[in-house]
């Protein structure tokens, strides 16, 4: 028998639907580097997203417009080369920012095309409904696997009025529902609902063929996506009632890091165990530095 480990079975758009049809949750997560990336592997996720909410993560804007495809495409690379490191089975999406999709059906193709070739991501999410049909059928029709995201969509912050539940009445849940049928229509393979009803999710999911990702979509969807930052307690202030903290490490954090600091102050740090030697440097005479030579008595050299 062969002592070596079988290789990990990838996370591909194939085995995403399989899994929507075999009724097997899907876990997704959003990371920002590579070590984010290389510890939410490890935990066993089926998706990493790299989310243009890194703007509000870990730059500190209060919205996602500020990101530029630039940043998304370094933030991309650096999860990707961390998946790569833990030989990932996990399926990278990434973001197209603000501005990145919305001018020209072209200039979006184009810019898909870099965060796969230089981002290295397997698919990009874009925010939007039926209006972002013909944006979605080019980019698949340049290889490109395009995830959707409808309800609350950050990008739109403003003309949605601030970030608050979408799809609460007759008229905006019917307009959600058709706008995820146009997205499977145009080729998503998969379609993240953000900040709807549960009823209106569960709808949704019922009637498409392809998976659904909830964020403060309640439990009825085929899987569920998280911030790392907020389902780890990094963030302590930020708690909306979708996130469910599975850790509480910003504490720790802090914790660890007043250690630190006590013990620096105190000397105890480094000790013994944290240094390095080299007994041969103990023979050496200590050589006193010589005084610097008084400018009045410099010895001019000859010009040259």
């Amino acid at each position: 028998m062969s002592s070596q480990t079988a290789p990990k079975k990838r996370v591909t758009v194939n085995e995403l639907r399989r899994m929507k049809g075999a009724g097997e949750r899907i876990a997704v997560v959003t990371a920002y580097d590579s070590t984010s990336a290389r510890l939410v592997d490890r935990g066993g996720v089926d998706v990493v997203l790299v989310g243009d909410s890194v703007g509000m993560v870990m730059q500190g804007h209060e919205s996602t417009l500020p990101v530029t495809l630039e940043q998304m495409i370094y933030h991309c690379a650096s999860v990707r080369r961390g998946l790569a490191r833990s030989g990932s089975r996990a399926h990278l999406v990434g973001d197209m920012p603000f501005g990145s999709y919305q001018a020209s059906t072209d200039e979006a193709v184009k810019n898909a095309m870099r965060l796969a070739a230089e981002g290295g991501v397997e698919a990009v999410k874009l925010e939007g409904g039926a209006e972002y049909a013909d944006v979605i059928v080019r980019i698949i029709r340049a290889g490109i696997p395009v995830m959707g995201h409808v309800g609350l969509t950050p990008q739109s912050v403003h003309k949605l009025g601030g970030y608050v539940v979408q799809g609460r009445d007759g008229d905006a849940a019917q307009k959600l529902i058709q706008d995820v049928h146009a997205l499977e229509a145009a080729g998503c393979y998969a379609v993240v609902l953000e900040c709807i009803p549960a009823e209106l999710a569960r709808l949704v999911t019922g009637q498409v063929g392809i998976p659904t990702i909830g964020i403060g979509a309640g439990p009825h969807t085929d899987g569920q996506v998280l911030v790392y930052h907020d389902l780890l307690g990094l963030e302590t202030e930020f708690k909306p009632k979708f996130v469910k903290r599975f850790a509480e490490l910003g504490p720790a954090v802090a914790a660890g890091v007043e250690a630190y600091v006590a013990e620096v102050k105190a000397g105890t740090f480094p000790a013994e165990e944290h240094s390095f030697h080299a007994p041969s440097l103990r023979l050496l005479q200590v050589v006193p530095q010589q005084p610097a030579a008084d400018d009045d008595h410099a010895v001019v050299g000859a010009p040259v």
